[in-house]
């Protein structure tokens, strides 16, 4: 477990990795947010209708369907889907040793991967280009698990 520090290369290459996939996931938050203020809408609870200093008249739509937000949330939950099993899969990954610029290409590469996802998914790209960069993300992390369960087995 020593080598688990951010003075280890391998570690803080994951460290830099799994932060900025941290934290674009926390910024989907906010921009949901941000769009629901923009276009006065989007609410998920009726709670939300309640008049408020941000919502001084609320409407019944609020609460319906706005794709406006809703594919920022979309965007959101695609992250939710993937990003455990990137921080679980990266950190074991590093335990394997691998050399130093395989775990940067492979962990930079995933967060790559992540980022031209979400810029084709809010852009409303065809689904063949969005596919195209979650499979890229998406066999990245079957690589990482293979050799580590590879790695584990051999032991």
């Amino acid at each position: 477990m020593d080598k688990l520090n951010l003075h280890d290369p391998l570690f803080a290459t994951y460290a830099i990795a799994a932060s900025l996939m941290i934290l674009k996931a926390v910024a989907m938050s906010w921009l949901t947010v941000a769009r629901m203020m923009k276009a006065k809408g989007g609410f998920r609870s009726p709670e939300d209708l309640r008049k408020t200093t941000l919502n001084p008249e609320p409407r019944p739509e609020q609460v319906g369907p706005n794709d406006y937000v809703d594919r920022i949330r979309r965007i959101q939950l695609n992250d939710l889907e993937n990003l455990p099993f990137f921080l679980v899969a990266g950190l074991l990954f590093i335990l394997t040793q691998p050399s130093l610029p395989m775990a940067q290409w492979l962990l930079y590469g995933y967060v790559v991967s992540r980022l031209l996802h979400f810029v084709v998914y809010l852009r409303a790209s065809d689904h063949e280009t969005r596919a195209t960069f979650w499979t890229i993300g998406s066999l990245i992390l079957i690589y990482m698990t293979a050799r580590t369960l590879w790695v584990a087995i051999a032991g």
